[in-house]
C-alpha cells in the first residue's frame, strides 16, 4: 500500500511540473520579445525576408541558393546566379539587387541594379575586369538603359525562349532586328566611367542606341569632346 502511495505521489508531482514547463513555453510564446533574439555570429546560407502573408521581400544568399528571381507571382526558371542580394517589390516581382563574383576564367566583377517595373535593369553601378593575361581589361561606372512599357520581361522571356526553340540562328537575327527596329529592346543611353580601351569620361546614346556625344580623357591623357551624328560620324565643332 505504502508502494502505490509513493507512485501516486511521484505521478502528481510529474503531472505538475510537466503542466507548469507547457505553461511557460504557451506564456512565453505569446510575449512580444520572446521572438525579438540577438546572435554575435551567425553561419547561414541564405535568409528571406517576407511579409507577413509570405511575400518574399529580399534573399541575402551564397551562389549555390540564390533565388532564380520572380515576375507575376512565379518564380523563374532555375539559373545560374551570383551571391548577393536581391530585392524584390510589394507584388513580390524582383526589383534589383546587388551581386558579385570572381573565377579566374570569366574574370571579376561587382553589380548593383535597379529593375523598371515588371521589366529588367534600367541603371546598374558596375566593375568587372578580366582575371588572366597581363594586361587585364578593366570597366566601371554608371549605366543606364530605355525599356519599353509594351515588352515586358516576362514577354521578352517568352520571345527569346521561343525562338531559341526553333534552333534557327538566321530566323532569330532576323526576329531581333525586327524588334529592335520597333523600339522594344533595351537600349543603352549612357554610361559613365572607364572603358574598356581605357578612357574616362561620359558617353551618352540617342533612342536606338547609336553613340552621339563622348566627352573623355583617352589612355593617352588627350581631353576629347566628339558629337556625332546618326552615321557615327564625328560633327565638326
Amino acid at each position: 500500500m505504502e508502494k502505490l502511495l509513493k507512485e501516486v505521489r511521484f505521478l502528481k508531482i510529474y503531472s505538475l511540473t510537466l503542466t507548469a514547463v507547457l505553461a511557460f513555453f504557451i506564456f512565453m510564446s505569446f510575449r512580444a520579445d520572446y521572438a525579438k533574439q540577438r546572435f554575435q555570429e551567425i553561419d547561414v546560407e541564405r535568409i528571406n525576408v517576407r511579409e507577413k502573408d509570405g511575400t518574399i521581400r529580399l534573399v541575402l544568399s551564397n551562389a549555390e541558393r540564390q533565388h532564380p528571381g520572380a515576375m507575376d507571382g512565379k518564380e523563374n526558371a532555375p539559373r545560374r546566379r551570383q551571391a548577393g542580394l536581391l530585392f524584390f517589390n510589394d507584388q513580390g516581382d524582383e526589383c534589383g539587387g546587388l551581386v558579385y563574383g570572381a573565377d579566374k576564367k570569366e574574370g571579376a566583377g561587382m553589380v548593383y541594379s535597379v529593375d523598371q517595373y515588371k521589366n529588367d535593369q534600367i541603371m546598374q553601378l558596375q566593375y568587372s575586369q578580366d582575371m588572366e593575361g597581363k594586361d587585364k581589361q578593366r570597366s566601371y561606372g554608371l549605366k543606364m538603359w530605355d525599356r519599353s512599357d509594351d515588352f515586358p520581361i516576362a514577354k521578352l522571356v517568352h520571345v527569346f525562349d521561343s525562338l531559341e526553340a526553333l534552333k534557327n540562328e538566321a530566323v532569330m537575327n532576323a526576329e531581333v532586328k525586327k524588334l529592335r527596329d520597333a523600339g522594344l529592346l533595351p537600349t543603352e543611353r549612357l554610361f559613365v566611367g572607364k572603358t574598356v580601351a581605357g578612357s574616362y569620361g561620359l558617353f551618352i546614346r540617342d533612342e536606338k542606341g547609336k553613340p552621339r556625344i563622348k566627352i573623355y580623357i583617352d589612355k593617352n591623357n588627350q581631353a576629347k569632346l566628339e558629337v556625332l551624328d546618326e552615321n557615327g560620324k564625328v560633327v565638326p565643332q
